[in-house]
């Protein structure tokens, strides 16, 4: 187990991202109760997916067992009246309301992680970390963090907050947290949450595709050299992927998306054989790759 930044959490380092969970009640209980007992104890979900309904799943499975688990969810996405999209509201008063009706679909007094699902510099960033430092003093959320990729929004909330975590992507086809967000978290004992590791499969044996500013050729050479890592060192590729980000120590945790019981048992096998890359194997994986900056966002 891993600490969660400056928290009490003790967090596994694969983690279940409950997004890609179906509607299918046996198959979703009988995949999270078993990553439960494989040792998995961190779900990450938010009140944007399936409209409320993923929260409803996740509480409904996880209630008998909830002091055994960690659950994560967001919020600053609302829903149009319409249902025809959503749009960003990081106000005090959304995010209040919000989290009363989380807490009733996760079937729950708490919430032991409780994340802003995104921002922007030109957020009332003030009266948003009002609304978390408020929900945590009446007890209703334990600790809270953010999800974004922005470093200007992340700097943001390091000066200003007492977030324990970041969620962003990141991985061997998107290193650009290494660029400078990676260490300054590190540095003031905030912990990431990574999502994308293994590039939407890219990395892990779904035929290449254009990824970000990469094409398919630049997507397959990286492919194959986790390939060849994970053959000279007896890892599977997702334990390259997974190991990859691991090798920073600012990360927590890897949430995958896991939609069949054959991702599950790929992931409970890298759980039990989590370890972070060598230097060597690092190096060799990032030199198959060229470097990839943030445009946007940084000021």
């Amino acid at each position: 187990m891993n600490s969660l930044g400056k928290s009490d959490l003790q967090v596994s380092p694969v983690s279940f991202g409950c997004m890609s969970l179906g509607e299918s009640a046996a198959q979703y209980k009988d995949m999270l109760r078993r990553a439960v007992e494989a040792g998995i104890n961190y779900f990450d979900t938010a009140d944007l997916y399936q409209k409320g309904l993923n929260e409803l799943h996740v509480g409904e499975t996880l209630k008998p067992i909830r002091k055994n688990v960690i659950i994560a969810t967001k919020v600053g996405n609302q829903w149009r009246p319409d249902g025809s999209g959503w749009d960003w509201n990081p106000s005090k008063e959304y995010i209040l309301k919000c989290a009363e009706q989380s807490l009733r679909r996760l079937k729950t007094d708490y919430i032991d992680l409780y994340q802003l699902h995104g921002g922007t510099i030109d957020d009332p960033i003030d009266e948003t970390i009002e609304a978390f430092e408020l929900l945590k003093q009446q007890g209703k959320i334990r600790w809270y963090g953010i999800s974004s990729i922005r470093p200007n929004v992340i700097r943001e909330y390091v000066k200003r907050s007492n977030i324990v975590s970041v969620m962003m992507q990141y991985s061997l086809l998107d290193h650009r947290p290494e660029e400078e967000v990676l260490d300054l978290l590190h540095q003031h004992d905030i912990s990431v949450i990574c999502r994308g590791a293994v590039a939407q499969g890219l990395l892990v044996g779904k035929p290449a595709a254009n990824y970000l500013q990469y094409t398919d050729g630049e997507v397959a050479r990286a492919a194959k050299m986790v390939a060849k890592v994970a053959a000279e060192s007896g890892l599977t590729k997702l334990e390259v992927a997974l190991g990859y980000v691991w090798s920073h120590p600012a990360v927590a945790t890897a949430a995958l998306g896991m939609r069949t019981s054959a991702q599950l048992d790929e992931a409970i096998h890298a759980l039990r054989h989590a370890t972070p890359l060598s230097a060597a194997q690092r190096t060799a994986l990032r030199q198959s790759v060229r470097s990839y900056h943030y445009d946007a966002h940084k000021t």
